[in-house]
C-alpha cells in the first residue's frame, strides 16, 4: 500500500501497467492552463494504488464551452467525477482588469461563478464536482498592507477560498482540493515554474504534480466509500517516547518537555481523529497491565482508555492482534492504518496483510507529525455528530467478541530477514551499554539484578564467570547489542545462568533459542555438562515465568531450573546466523 509520494517520472512509468482486472472510474479534467501532465499523473498515481483513471481531458482553457454546452464532449463522456482546476495566475489577470470598486466585490463574482459552474453540471450529470481552492500569494502590490485593504488581490484571494469553504459546505457533491493549504507547506515557488508558464502555460511545476494527484486521488477515494476508518498504535517508542516496562511510568517521555511534547502533539492529533470519528486502537508487545498504566494514571498522557476501542496488549505477534482487532472490528484492512516505530514490525505487517496501511515512520520522532500530516491517510468526505460516538460502539462490542486468536506462519519471513548475530564476551566497547540493559530492563529479566558499569567490568574479568553479548542486524537495520548472557561456575559440572537479560524488540525472532544455544556451546567448550537457571517473579517479569521450561529446561525446585547439555536436543527453527 502506498503511503510515499513517487515522483512524476515513476507516475508516468505506471501508465505502461496493465488496467486488466482493476476498478475504473470515469473522470473528466478541465483546467485553466495546460493538463496534459496532470492527467498523467492522476491516471499514474491511480494505478499505483490499483484504480484504473480513465480520464477526459477537455482542451486547454475551455471550462465555459464545456460546461455551458448542453452538447459538449463532456456532457456526451458521462463522468463520474468533474475536476475543474483553475489557476491563481488567471484569476489576477481578471483581477488587474478591474476597477477599484469592483475589485472589492471580486470574491463575491468568482464564487458566484463556481456556483454557476455547479448548478449546471450537477443539472447535467450525477457527478460529483472536485475544484480547488487557491495560493493565498501576495501580490506586493500593497506589500503586507494588502492584508488591510479590500482592494488588494492578497484581501480577495482570501476571502475567495473562505467564500469557497461555505459554498461547498452546503454543496453535497461540491468538493474542495485544498492547493492553497498544499502550496503552502511545499512553497510557491517549488509549486511553480515561470519557465513552463511561459513556454507552456503550465501552472503546476513537475515537483508538485504527485501531490496533486495523491489529494484528488484521495478525495474521489473518499467520495467513493473507500477511506480509513481505525488508527492503529503501537505504544513504546510509538504513542510515548520510551519502554513502559523497563523505564516506569515516571520514565516515560510526554508532556511539555524536550522530545515528550512530540509525543503529546501526536496523542493531541489522534484525540481528533477520534473525535471526528476515527476508530483507534492499540497493538502493543506488552503486557497488558503495563502497557495501560500511562492511559489510566500518567497527568500528562491525552489519550486515556476510553479513547481506546480496542486495547490488546500482549507477547503475541502483531500481525495476529491486528488480525483480532480486524474481527471484532469487522472492518476491512484496507481502511485501517498502522503506526509502529519498529521497521521490523511495520515490514511483517505489510508483508502478512498486505492490505493495511503502514507508513514508514521517520526515525526522529519529530518528524512523525508533521509526516504523518503530509500523507493526509483519513480524508473523508461527510461528517455527522454520530461519527463521534463509534469509538464507545466498538468498545461494546469488543466485550462482546471472544476471537480465537490465529498465529501467523512467521517461518519464511525470519527466513527472509537475513538475520546475522555477533557473540561474544563483553569488552571495554560493549560493556556500557551492557550496564544500561542491565539497569532498565524489566520484562526480559529472570531474575531482574542490577549491575553498574563497574561491576560489569568486575565480572568481565576471566575468573568464575563466563560472559556472552549479542549484538543483532538483519537487512532492515542494525539493532545493536539486545542480549546479555553472565554464567557463574558453581562445580566443575554445572554453569548457573546469573543474568539473562533480552530486549524485548526482538521477541518471536529465534534469539531465546539461538541464546541458549550459545549458552550450550560455550558450556561444552568448557566441559560443563549442566546448565541451572532461576526465574525470580516480579511485577514486570511475567512474560519470562515459562522461559526455561518453553527451552527444554526441567523444573529443579523452587524456581529453580536444570538443563543437562550432553542430552538436549530441539525441534525449533532459528533462522540466525552467527557472525
Amino acid at each position: 500500500m502506498l503511503t510515499d509520494i513517487r515522483s512524476f517520472n515513476t507516475l508516468k512509468k505506471n501508465l505502461k501497467r496493465p488496467v486488466d482486472g482493476l476498478k475504473t472510474i470515469r473522470i473528466a479534467i478541465l483546467a485553466d492552463s495546460a493538463s496534459q501532465f496532470i492527467n498523467q499523473a492522476i491516471r499514474g498515481y491511480g494505478l499505483e494504488n490499483g484504480i484504473n483513471y480513465q480520464v477526459f481531458e477537455a482542451d486547454y482553457n475551455q471550462i465555459d464551452l464545456q460546461v455551458f454546452d448542453p452538447g459538449s464532449e463532456l456532457y456526451e463522456y458521462q463522468p463520474d467525477h468533474v475536476i475543474i482546476l483553475r489557476s491563481v495566475e488567471r484569476i489576477i489577470k481578471k483581477f488587474y482588469s478591474l476597477s477599484n470598486a469592483e475589485k472589492e466585490n471580486f470574491a463575491a463574482t468568482q464564487v458566484a461563478y463556481m456556483d454557476g459552474l455547479y448548478q449546471q453540471i450537477t443539472s447535467q450529470l450525477k457527478a460529483r464536482v472536485i475544484s480547488n481552492t487557491f495560493p493565498e500569494i501576495n501580490d506586493n502590490v500593497f506589500g503586507n498592507f494588502g492584508t488591510k485593504t479590500k482592494s488588494s488581490f492578497l484581501y480577495q484571494v482570501k476571502k475567495f477560498n473562505l467564500s469557497l469553504m461555505e459554498l461547498s459546505s452546503g454543496k453535497k457533491n461540491f468538493f474542495l482540493l485544498d492547493l492553497d493549504a498544499l502550496i503552502t507547506k511545499k512553497g510557491y515557488d517549488t509549486s511553480f515554474d515561470p519557465k513552463m508558464y511561459v513556454s507552456a502555460d503550465m501552472v503546476f511545476s513537475l515537483d508538485i504534480l504527485p501531490y496533486l494527484a495523491k489529494n484528488i486521488h484521495d478525495i474521489i477515494q473518499a467520495v467513493s466509500g473507500s477511506f480509513k476508518k481505525c488508527i492503529i498504535l503501537d505504544l513504546d517508542n510509538t504513542t510515548w517516547g520510551g519502554i513502559i516496562g523497563d523505564d516506569g511510568m515516571e520514565g516515560i517521555q510526554i508532556g511539555d518537555l524536550g522530545l515528550g511534547k512530540v509525543f503529546t502533539d501526536l496523542q493531541l492529533w489522534v484525540k481528533e481523529l477520534k473525535k471526528r470519528g476515527i476508530i483507534v486502537a492499540v497493538c502493543s508487545k506488552n503486557t497488558e497491565s503495563i502497557a495501560q498504566e500511562p492511559f489510566l494514571h500518567h497527568p500528562d498522557m491525552k489519550l486515556r482508555m476510553e479513547d481506546i476501542a480496542v486495547f490488546v496488549a500482549n507477547w503475541e505477534t502483531k500481525v495476529d492482534n491486528i488480525r483480532y482487532i480486524q474481527g471484532i472490528l469487522n472492518i476491512s484492512f484496507d481502511s485501517m492504518v498502522f503506526l509502529d516505530d519498529n521497521p521490523f514490525e511495520r515490514e511483517m505487517v505489510k508483508q502478512n496483510i498486505p492490505e493495511i496501511t503502514v507508513p514508514n515512520l521517520p526515525e526522529d520522532p519529530a518528524e512523525y507529525l508533521p509526516y504523518l500530516r503530509s500523507l493526509n491517510l483519513f480524508e473523508t468526505a461527510s461528517f455527522t455528530e454520530e461519527d463521534a460516538q463509534r469509538t464507545q460502539q466498538y468498545q461494546e462490542e469488543a466485550k462482546r467478541n471472544i476471537l480465537q486468536k490465529s498465529f501467523a506462519n512467521e517461518d519464511e519471513f525470519l527466513k527472509s530477514l537475513g538475520m546475522e548475530c555477533e557473540v561474544k564476551p563483553f569488552d571495554s566497547f560493549t560493556i556500557p551499554r551492557i550496564a544500561q540493559l542491565s539497569q532498565r530492563s524489566n520484562q526480559f529479566n529472570l531474575r531482574t539484578v542490577r549491575y553498574t558499569e563497574e561491576e560489569i567490568r568486575e565480572i568481565a574479568q576471566p575468573k568464575d564467570h563466563y560472559t556472552l553479548s549479542f549484538s543483532l542486524n538483519d537487512i532492515y537495520g542494525d539493532y545493536g547489542l539486545i542480549a546479555f548472557i553472565i554464567l557463574e561456575k558453581k562445580d566443575s559440572d554445572t554453569l548457573f545462568i546469573n543474568s539473562w537479560i533480552m530486549s524485548c524488540r526482538v521477541l518471536k525472532r529465534g534469539m531465546e533459542v539461538f541464546t541458549l544455544l550459545s549458552i550450550i556451546d560455550l558450556a561444552k567448550a568448557n566441559g560443563f555438562k549442566k546448565i541451572i537457571g532461576e526465574y525470580i517473579p516480579t511485577k514486570k517479569n511475567e512474560l519470562v515465568k515459562d522461559h526455561y521450561q518453553k527451552l527444554g529446561f526441567q523444573p529443579a525446585g523452587n524456581n529453580f531450573w536444570e538443563l543437562d547439555t550432553t542430552r538436549f536436543t530441539t525441534d525449533k527453527q532459528v533462522h540466525i546466523k552467527r557472525k
